[in-house]
């Protein structure tokens, strides 16, 4: 289930921000809005709840 927090990648593969990872910011009527953010720039982009997938936030972060 993606909520508000969730961590997610873009898998539509005729969108410009196909592969790209975000942070779902909000979410209604059946889009999200994610946020992207690079290095010098932020850029918050809506898509339809079936153009993402859920990511491991976790995954390859060392255990303690």
């Amino acid at each position: 289930m993606i909520l508000p927090g969730s961590a997610v990648r873009i898998k539509n593969p005729n969108d410009i921000y196909y592969g790209y990872q975000g942070l779902v910011q909000r979410i209604s009527s059946g889009n999200a809005a994610v946020l992207f953010e690079g290095g010098n720039w932020d850029k918050l982009v809506t898509f339809r709840l079936s153009e993402l997938e859920l990511v491991d936030a976790t995954a390859g972060r060392a255990k303690k």
